[in-house]
């Protein structure tokens, strides 16, 4: 079965015309490996690549500054989120809102949305989409009670964080409170979750004339069922097994996450593209939903690009397809809309897992 879509693509006369500003925080670092970040600076030295050899006139700039005044540019292409202090991820929405500048991503208030774990949990549960017991602990409360839930494990994190950053995992809730209170230290609201054994599954979503998802996706590591993927691991900085990025292929599963991403859908649309994020049991079925990231990793070794190209896109297409939707539902450009058909999903084919 194929599944047929309109593949947005700027016409030629507005790659000619257009001037795009791309924001990223590693967007000058020429392709490098960064000490702290990683293959993040490998990742925005390839996307201002690829925008330039699709035909686009772009200009790199490393912080907000660049949207501070007027600017001459006709759309902000940002992938600028965490600028090192909290919530910074709103800020490049919210100074292109300012400027009248059209922006990659979502509006700012969907974008604060998304990025707040505690309010998306809120959200799947008004909208039918199971996750598991959580507490919120934001920062300046005088008091944090005690879970009311049973757990033998939590997971406590920053509220708005990504890539597993400041993530640790208590057995007791003594050492929860005292780790939430160095994140509140660092000016980080705190989300805290009953620990769900299993696996991460993620569907990427692409706007379009309607939302397209793509293929569920997860990192798979030798023997990693239950375990955690660390800042260190995804960002390449420390060694460890070889992971390998796969696309589930149990249907019951995929069918399962398809319904819950699209029951939550209506809350968030439009938007660009994302990626819906659940906990995966094979050994009961259950699925539970954890997150959304709306301005999730479009580096050609990550999710979104794995699934794409089993998808059938090439990674340059999925840019420009996710830039021209993004202009188009803006009114920078009229797209190009050329009919495509996608690849068969691979949980139509039935087993468990193929690599990318």
């Amino acid at each position: 079965m194929s599944n047929k879509i309109d593949l947005f693509r700027i016409p030629a006369a507005d790659k000619e015309r257009l001037r795009v500003l791309f924001l990223a925080k590693h967007a000058e670092s020429g392709g490098s490996l960064h000490g702290e970040d990683g293959n993040h600076a490998v990742y925005h030295h390839e996307v201002l690549t690829t925008l330039r050899a699709i035909g686009l006139d772009v200009t790199p700039a490393s912080d907000f500054t660049a949207l501070f005044g007027p600017t001459d540019h006709d759309y902000l292409f940002t992938l600028l989120n965490r600028a090192g202090y909290p919530m910074s991820e709103m800020l490049g929405p919210l100074l292109a809102q300012r400027i009248g500048l059209p922006a990659l991503g979502a509006s700012p208030i969907l974008r604060g949305l998304s990025d707040d774990k505690h309010l998306m949990k809120t959200v799947a549960v008004a909208r039918g989409v199971p996750v598991a017991p959580w507490l919120i602990a934001r920062r300046g409360c005088q008091w944090i009670p005690y879970p009311d839930f049973a757990f033998e494990r939590l997971v406590v994190k920053p509220n708005a964080s990504s890539a597993s950053w400041g993530v640790s995992m208590p057995t007791d809730w003594e050492t929860a409170k005292n780790d939430i209170a160095k994140l509140h230290a660092e000016g980080h609201d705190v989300i805290v979750e009953r620990y769900e054994g299993a696996y991460d599954v993620v569907v990427p979503v692409l706007g379009g004339a309607e939302p397209i998802l793509l293929s569920t996706m997860r990192f798979e590591m030798p023997g990693d069922e239950g375990n955690f993927r660390s800042y260190e691991e995804k960002r390449g900085l420390s060694e460890g097994p070889k992971e390998r990025l796969v696309a589930m292929k149990n249907p019951v599963m995929t069918r399962k996450i398809r319904e819950y991403t699209r029951a939550m859908l209506p809350e968030l649309w439009p938007f660009d593209y994302g990626r819906f994020e659940f906990r995966y049991t094979p050994t009961t079925g259950e699925v539970l939903f954890m997150e959304v990231n709306l301005s999730c990793n479009l580096w050609s070794k990550k999710t979104v690009s794995g699934a794409a190209q089993l998808a059938g896109l090439t990674h340059a297409q999925l840019i420009e397809h996710i830039a021209a939707y993004s202009m188009d539902r803006q009114g920078v450009i009229t797209a190009e809309r050329v009919p495509f058909d996608l690849a068969m999903m691979p949980e139509d084919v039935g087993g468990e897992t193929i690599e990318v």
